[in-house]
Protein backbone atom coordinates (compact mmCIF):
# COMPACT_ATOMS: atom_id res chain seq x y z
CA UNK A 1 0.00 0.00 0.00
CA UNK A 2 2.84 2.06 0.11
CA UNK A 3 2.52 5.33 -1.83
CA UNK A 4 -1.21 5.06 -1.82
CA UNK A 5 -3.66 6.77 0.46
CA UNK A 6 -4.67 5.16 3.93
CA UNK A 7 -8.27 3.92 4.05
CA UNK A 8 -8.85 6.54 7.19
CA UNK A 9 -7.71 9.34 4.36
CA UNK A 10 -10.11 8.01 1.71
CA UNK A 11 -12.85 6.90 3.96
CA UNK A 12 -13.06 10.40 5.67
CA UNK A 13 -13.40 12.12 1.94
CA UNK A 14 -16.29 10.02 1.26
CA UNK A 15 -18.04 10.31 4.95
CA UNK A 16 -16.70 13.86 6.07
CA UNK A 17 -18.75 14.04 8.99
CA UNK A 18 -16.93 11.54 10.40
CA UNK A 19 -13.09 11.79 11.77
CA UNK A 20 -10.71 8.57 11.63
CA UNK A 21 -6.71 8.31 13.42
CA UNK A 22 -5.00 5.45 14.48
CA UNK A 23 -5.43 3.88 17.46
CA UNK A 24 -2.83 4.44 20.02
CA UNK A 25 -2.74 2.55 24.04
CA UNK A 26 -4.29 5.93 25.39
CA UNK A 27 -7.35 4.25 23.58
CA UNK A 28 -6.99 0.82 25.29
CA UNK A 29 -9.80 1.84 28.04
CA UNK A 30 -12.20 2.80 25.13
CA UNK A 31 -11.74 0.06 23.01
CA UNK A 32 -11.93 -2.41 26.14
CA UNK A 33 -15.47 -0.84 27.47
CA UNK A 34 -16.50 -0.69 23.18
CA UNK A 35 -15.84 -4.34 22.89
CA UNK A 36 -17.83 -5.19 25.87
CA UNK A 37 -20.69 -3.44 24.97
CA UNK A 38 -20.91 -5.48 21.76
CA UNK A 39 -21.36 -8.59 23.66
CA UNK A 40 -23.61 -7.38 26.31
CA UNK A 41 -26.40 -9.39 25.28
CA UNK A 42 -24.66 -12.43 24.76
CA UNK A 43 -23.61 -12.64 28.39
CA UNK A 44 -27.26 -11.01 29.63
CA UNK A 45 -28.41 -14.86 30.76
CA UNK A 46 -24.62 -15.89 32.15
CA UNK A 47 -25.25 -15.93 36.10
CA UNK A 48 -22.15 -13.23 36.62
CA UNK A 49 -21.99 -10.27 38.64
CA UNK A 50 -21.27 -7.02 36.31
CA UNK A 51 -17.67 -6.63 37.91
CA UNK A 52 -17.04 -10.51 36.72
CA UNK A 53 -18.62 -9.72 33.19
CA UNK A 54 -17.26 -7.03 32.48
CA UNK A 55 -13.55 -8.52 34.12
CA UNK A 56 -14.29 -11.29 31.43
CA UNK A 57 -15.17 -9.13 28.44
CA UNK A 58 -11.77 -7.33 29.18
CA UNK A 59 -9.94 -10.13 29.20
CA UNK A 60 -11.23 -11.52 25.89
CA UNK A 61 -10.56 -7.73 24.34
CA UNK A 62 -7.28 -8.04 25.25
CA UNK A 63 -6.67 -11.45 23.49
CA UNK A 64 -8.70 -10.16 20.42
CA UNK A 65 -6.25 -7.17 20.32
CA UNK A 66 -3.04 -9.02 21.05
CA UNK A 67 -4.23 -11.79 17.87
CA UNK A 68 -4.99 -8.72 15.89
CA UNK A 69 -2.08 -7.33 16.24
CA UNK A 70 0.02 -10.06 15.60
CA UNK A 71 -1.85 -11.62 12.80
CA UNK A 72 -2.80 -8.62 10.54
CA UNK A 73 0.59 -6.91 10.40
CA UNK A 74 0.36 -3.33 8.17
CA UNK A 75 -4.20 -3.31 8.98
CA UNK A 76 -5.20 0.15 9.75
CA UNK A 77 -6.73 0.10 13.29
CA UNK A 78 -9.05 2.94 13.05
CA UNK A 79 -11.05 4.96 15.86
CA UNK A 80 -14.21 6.58 14.76
CA UNK A 81 -14.48 9.87 15.56
CA UNK A 82 -17.46 12.33 16.20
CA UNK A 83 -16.50 16.13 16.94
CA UNK A 84 -13.70 14.70 18.52
CA UNK A 85 -15.38 12.70 20.27
CA UNK A 86 -14.35 8.37 19.86
CA UNK A 87 -17.87 6.53 19.10
CA UNK A 88 -16.39 3.75 17.74
CA UNK A 89 -13.59 1.27 15.43
CA UNK A 90 -12.94 0.28 12.31
CA UNK A 91 -10.31 -2.63 11.67
CA UNK A 92 -9.13 -2.99 7.79
CA UNK A 93 -6.30 -5.01 6.42
CA UNK A 94 -5.01 -5.49 2.71
CA UNK A 95 -2.49 -7.69 2.70
CA UNK A 96 0.87 -6.81 0.71
CA UNK A 97 -0.95 -4.78 -1.78
CA UNK A 98 -3.52 -7.61 -2.45
CA UNK A 99 -6.97 -7.53 -4.23
CA UNK A 100 -8.51 -8.89 -0.89
CA UNK A 101 -9.08 -6.07 2.06
CA UNK A 102 -10.51 -7.45 5.14
CA UNK A 103 -12.93 -5.78 7.04
CA UNK A 104 -12.08 -7.21 10.27
CA UNK A 105 -14.21 -5.17 12.64
CA UNK A 106 -16.64 -2.32 12.82
CA UNK A 107 -18.01 -1.31 15.92
CA UNK A 108 -20.01 1.65 17.36
CA UNK A 109 -20.90 2.54 20.76
CA UNK A 110 -24.63 1.66 21.90
CA UNK A 111 -26.20 5.01 21.57
CA UNK A 112 -24.24 5.58 18.33
CA UNK A 113 -25.82 2.62 16.42
CA UNK A 114 -28.65 3.00 13.83
CA UNK A 115 -28.02 6.55 12.83
CA UNK A 116 -26.22 5.61 9.49
CA UNK A 117 -22.40 5.78 10.65
CA UNK A 118 -21.09 2.60 10.12
CA UNK A 119 -23.46 2.30 6.83
CA UNK A 120 -21.84 4.84 5.54
CA UNK A 121 -18.20 3.93 6.33
CA UNK A 122 -18.70 0.60 4.79
CA UNK A 123 -20.65 2.06 1.63
CA UNK A 124 -17.53 4.47 1.26
CA UNK A 125 -14.86 1.23 1.30
CA UNK A 126 -17.66 -0.71 -1.09
CA UNK A 127 -16.82 2.23 -3.17
CA UNK A 128 -13.31 2.09 -2.80
CA UNK A 129 -13.18 -0.73 -3.51
CA UNK A 130 -14.94 -1.15 -6.17
CA UNK A 131 -12.87 1.97 -8.10
CA UNK A 132 -9.88 -0.51 -7.34
CA UNK A 133 -10.85 -4.01 -8.17
CA UNK A 134 -10.29 -4.82 -4.94
CA UNK A 135 -12.56 -7.67 -2.64
CA UNK A 136 -14.20 -6.71 0.40
CA UNK A 137 -14.43 -10.42 2.92
CA UNK A 138 -15.62 -10.54 6.77
CA UNK A 139 -16.37 -12.75 9.34
CA UNK A 140 -19.77 -11.83 11.58
CA UNK A 141 -21.99 -14.35 13.69
CA UNK A 142 -25.00 -15.31 11.69
CA UNK A 143 -27.24 -13.88 14.98
CA UNK A 144 -25.46 -9.91 14.11
CA UNK A 145 -28.09 -7.41 13.33
CA UNK A 146 -25.48 -6.14 11.13
CA UNK A 147 -26.63 -8.97 8.51
CA UNK A 148 -29.18 -7.08 7.28
CA UNK A 149 -27.00 -4.26 5.88
CA UNK A 150 -24.19 -6.82 5.08
CA UNK A 151 -26.95 -8.41 2.73
CA UNK A 152 -28.30 -5.62 1.31
CA UNK A 153 -24.84 -4.28 -0.01
CA UNK A 154 -24.14 -7.16 -1.49
CA UNK A 155 -22.30 -9.55 0.85
CA UNK A 156 -22.77 -13.10 -0.27
CA UNK A 157 -21.75 -16.29 1.60
CA UNK A 158 -18.34 -17.58 1.03
CA UNK A 159 -17.83 -20.04 3.42
CA UNK A 160 -20.08 -21.14 6.81
CA UNK A 161 -17.42 -21.15 9.65
CA UNK A 162 -19.15 -22.14 12.27
CA UNK A 163 -19.99 -19.45 14.95
CA UNK A 164 -19.27 -17.39 11.83
CA UNK A 165 -19.61 -16.57 8.30
CA UNK A 166 -17.28 -16.22 5.93
CA UNK A 167 -18.77 -13.47 3.47
CA UNK A 168 -17.54 -11.75 0.21
CA UNK A 169 -17.93 -8.45 -1.59
CA UNK A 170 -16.88 -8.20 -5.16
CA UNK A 171 -18.58 -5.37 -6.60
CA UNK A 172 -21.22 -7.68 -8.55
CA UNK A 173 -23.72 -4.99 -6.53
CA UNK A 174 -23.21 -1.50 -7.17
CA UNK A 175 -22.88 0.72 -4.43
CA UNK A 176 -24.31 3.85 -5.30
CA UNK A 177 -22.03 6.97 -5.16
CA UNK A 178 -22.11 9.15 -1.47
Amino acid sequence: MSGEPTFAAQLMQRCPALSLRGESDDDRAFMADLYASTRETELAHVPWDAATKRAFLHEQHALQHAHYRANYVGAEFLVIQVQAQSVGRIYLYRKDGGREVRLMDIALLPERRGQGMGSALIEALLQIAGANGWEITLHVEPNNPAMRLYDRLGFRLIENRGVYLFLGWNGATPVDAA
